[in-house]
């Protein structure tokens, strides 16, 4: 799934209603949701989180600030953040299935749009930035709104984008592409905020002053404040004291999580916590979390405990949220705070079914789910089972040299589960896009040839989902034969039903290749059927011989089967 976070922050934060006519220009683009709003009177400043595709994301910006220009004017705006447009600023994020190059590409796109189209002048910044000097937000934004007209006539400030001319009413658009800021408070036992001060300059980038016992700060020989340095990069922290909680918090920001995990600094604040008689009760999310941030630490605590870390998703996540105490304060609910189950949850409808709800839907008098759906949850499940043979493994520690093979398997055996189980939805829904297109009119030759056009180009889709699932599965027999040969003996006759299911997946999958595909003479579709073909072959002798291997090791006077 691709997934990019944008933040326009604009300069209205009193009018809801003008608030409310730029959310619904931003929603009105198909495919994006609005995940926050968040309005301040005193700043006169709204800051909307809404995230999409980045196909879509680009358009959906755009309707956002040509909303803000017509409603917005700068010459009477008054706030106590800084600001130089309507629209303050534009960032692009990362979030999932996509790099920061193309957040650069986006934020360009959409600067190109905004000044060409809407006459704003536009400046890069953050990894968007065409200049060193322009990679700071505050440097682009000094002088503000009152100051535009002074930085256009400057030469080294001409805007990347747009007139080099002041918009009056619009002012001027800083967008960019920035890594997803976390915000994350980890709370103390104490309401003594010199406490959280003195700990969030410890693990601060920036660092602090070093303090004596009172908590003062220490001066040297010459009477100078004595500096330490920080010891995590990528993150701002300081202490505050929360009435609502009746505790101190150590308030973080992580700017890159990627780089800097959120757990090693909880860790070591838990460390140094009693160096001041305190301890670290728990964890507070303010806002949202990308779910690679918590299956990280999920994998991290996981680990230390000597456990496999290759275990189902909801898994990691739970064990993350525990261990991080991000249930102190109120319930975590992951539904709501991890930004990809906001936009989509984390099993389709088909695949989210009770076992016995998804085999009496099969056997209903519709079309779907079908053979397709069915086959994928069988390879599905031939990937579980090799994953589950990996766990028992890890889990004897008369396995111990087998352990780390495992661990990589069974992570191995999770992804693809889950990409298989995203195919369950996936092949209903492609045969949907078929059943559509065979409804649509043919009442003139002209829409005859458009409607035998679309049902084709949606057949030709709806067989890349069963060849996707085929070309999963060799993976999955190779991860199967790996546990049958070094997982736990005990558990080897599980190794080979997961080939069994696999197998059955391949023939399965292969005839919904070859259904869907038949009598196109396209060239693409004759090359992915002889590709399905010789896949299936595959797939069906190599899960043979595991299933052979784990018959003779089961009952060697069966022989092959």
């Amino acid at each position: 799934m691709q997934i990019v976070e944008c933040v326009p922050n604009f300069s209205e934060g009193r009018d809801k209603s003008v608030i409310d006519m730029i959310c619904d220009a931003i929603t009105g683009v198909e495919g994006i949701s609005l995940l926050d709003v968040d309005m301040g009177a005193s700043t006169n400043r709204t800051v909307v989180t809404f995230v999409g595709p980045p196909d879509v994301i680009v358009d959906a910006a755009f309707a956002g600030v040509r909303k803000a220009a017509e409603l917005i004017d700068m010459r009477h705006h008054k706030g106590a953040h800084p600001r130089m447009g309507a629209t303050d600023v534009v960032p692009f994020v990362p979030v999932s299935g996509v790099t920061m190059e193309d957040c650069v590409a986006l934020a360009r796109k959409l600067g190109e749009r905004v000044g060409e189209e809407l006459g704003i002048p536009v400046y890069l910044y953050e990894n968007a930035a065409t200049r060193p000097e322009r990679r700071s937000l505050a440097s682009v934004r000094e002088g503000e709104y009152e100051g535009l007209a002074k930085k256009l006539a400057d030469p080294d400030w001409v805007p990347d984008f747009g007139p080099a001319k002041v918009n009056a009413s619009a002012g001027a658009t800083a967008i960019g592409a920035r890594e997803f800021l976390i915000a994350y408070n980890v709370t103390l036992n104490t309401r003594r905020v010199a406490i959280a001060r003195a700990m969030a300059e410890r693990v601060r980038e920036r660092g602090g002053y070093k303090r004596g016992k009172d908590l003062r700060r220490l001066r040297d020989q010459d009477g100078n404040y004595i500096k330490i340095p920080g010891k995590f990069k990528h993150v701002r922290a300081i202490g505050w004291y929360v009435d609502e909680y009746k505790a101190a918090q150590i308030s973080i920001n992580f700017t890159n999580y990627k780089l800097q995990p959120i757990h090693d600094v909880v860790e070591e604040l838990r460390r140094i916590a009693p160096e001041y008689g305190a301890v670290v009760t728990g964890s507070e999310l303010v806002g949202l979390i990308p779910k690679a941030a918590l299956l990280e630490a999920g994998r991290y605590y996981l680990a230390r405990q000597g456990a496999s870390p290759g275990v189902p998703e909801r898994d990691l996540v739970d064990v993350a949220v525990r261990s991080l105490g991000l249930n102190d304060l109120y319930r975590f609910d992951p539904a709501q705070k991890v930004v990809e189950y906001r936009v989509a949850p984390a099993y389709g409808e088909l695949a989210g079914m009770r076992v016995a709800d998804f085999v009496d839907e099969v056997s209903r008098d519709s079309a779907v789910p079908g053979g397709g759906s069915v086959a994928a949850l069988s390879g599905a499940i031939a990937a579980a089972l090799a994953g589950m043979v990996a766990n028992l493994t890890v889990k004897k520690v008369k396995f111990l040299d087998r352990h780390p093979v495992m661990q990589d398997t069974a992570q191995k055996a999770q992804a693809l589960k889950d990409r298989l189980m995203a195919a369950v939805d996936q092949d209903s829904a492609a045969y949907a896009e078929v059943m559509a297109a065979m409804k649509l009119p043919k009442s003139s030759p002209e829409e005859k040839a458009a409607r035998l056009d679309a049902i084709a180009e949606a057949t030709r889709k709806a067989a890349g989902v069963p060849f996707g699932v085929l070309s999963a599965l060799p993976r999955v027999v190779d991860l199967a034969k790996l546990v049958a040969e070094q997982g736990n003996p005990a558990s080897a006759s599980d190794a080979g039903v997961a080939a069994a299911m696999a197998q059955a997946a391949a023939i399965g999958a292969c005839m919904n290749v070859l259904i869907n595909l038949a009598g196109d003479e396209d060239p693409g579709s004759r090359k992915q059927v002889s590709e399905a073909l010789a896949t299936r072959d595959r797939v069906i002798a190599g899960a043979q011989e595991v299933i052979d291997m784990v018959n003779r090791a089961v009952l060697p006077e069966a022989g092959d089967t």
